[in-house]
């Protein structure tokens, strides 16, 4: 069993099923808006971004066996505890079932348009195992955006359908608010995915694989995460001061600062001095953290946003 949920890489989609429950359950459901979905539809859309995740996972590990023999044997399970062939099973059954259920919530909401969302979504990940994966940046940034999509699924399935000229602004600005996570989850897993290649540096490169860090070296692909972990620094000090300290949210400005920006900051010191494949795992657990704790983030300020009125 523990070989199976590691192929799909459940804590990946622990994080995943968490952050769509506590966007609906800690924030939309705690304002005065109305919602598209019933709490059993939303479910079946937690499943099915759920289902799709697992796929895209199984897909990946089945595409780098060769890599993931030479970069991690201690977590290979596909050609290992897993065949191949089963493995394909699984991975259709997963994203045929994500992906179908996608198309029932889209004529739910009577979107039958949105369907294409779940198949980009499924072909995204499909493309990033076997083939993107060896093109520098491209197939970080298709998965960081994937990443942040299911983010913004929330809006398109439970906000839009609902909105009508006399709640626009209203629910624009809860819109807004999703879209500014879902673009902090971009950067945050764009840097999760350069540091995971920076710490396969080594079997991707007898691999013959393409990544930032194979391409410049190992150094150079160090600071350039460095610098980048400079950007979600400056946005969420500038987001906390502007739209939390300003509106007297002391609770949740000191929640960001402790929770959020000092992770960030101490990422930003560790990745200039680390070198071992042990210490980018390390970091990547960083990372997934500050992810959790900004999830956790909107519960904390609707909260305090209660309290303070």
């Amino acid at each position: 069993m523990i070989n199976y949920l590691k192929l799909i890489r459940y804590r990946h989609l622990l994080l995943l099923a968490f952050m769509q429950l506590i966007f609906r359950y800690g924030f939309l459901k705690l304002q005065n808006i109305p919602l598209a979905l019933a709490d059993w539809q939303y479910i079946l859309l937690v499943f099915s971004t759920l289902f799709l995740a697992a796929g895209g996972s199984i897909i990946n590990a089945i595409f780098q066996q060769d890599s993931d023999s030479e970069n991690k044997p201690d977590c290979q399970v596909v050609g290992k505890f897993i065949s191949e062939n089963t493995a394909y099973n699984l991975y259709a059954a997963f994203t045929f079932t994500g992906v179908s259920i996608g198309f029932y919530l889209s004529n739910v909401i009577q979107k039958s348009n949105f369907a294409i969302l779940f198949i980009l979504i499924a072909s995204t990940l499909y493309f990033y195992a076997s083939s993107m994966k060896n093109s520098i940046l491209i197939g970080n940034i298709s998965v960081a955006f994937t990443t942040s999509i299911y983010l913004l699924l929330i809006g398109l399935f439970d906000l839009l359908p609902t909105t009508f000229e006399a709640n626009q602004t209203v629910m624009g600005i809860h819109f807004s608010i999703l879209f500014d996570y879902a673009v902090f989850t971009f950067i945050i897993a764009f840097l999760i995915e350069l540091v995971s290649d920076i710490e396969n540096t080594k079997g991707d490169t007898s691999q013959g694989l393409s990544t930032l860090a194979v391409v410049i070296g190992f150094s150079k692909a160090k600071n350039t995460v460095l610098t980048l972990s400079l950007i979600p620094i400056l946005c969420v000090v500038y987001y906390l001061k502007v739209y939390l300290f300003d509106a007297k949210l002391l609770y949740s400005f000191i929640y960001g600062l402790i929770f959020i920006v000092t992770p960030l900051i101490y990422f930003s010191i560790k990745i200039f001095k680390s070198n071992e494949p042990k210490e980018f795992r390390h970091l990547n657990i960083i990372l997934k953290c500050i992810l959790f704790f900004a999830y956790l983030s909107i519960f904390v300020i609707s909260l305090n946003i209660q309290n303070h009125a």
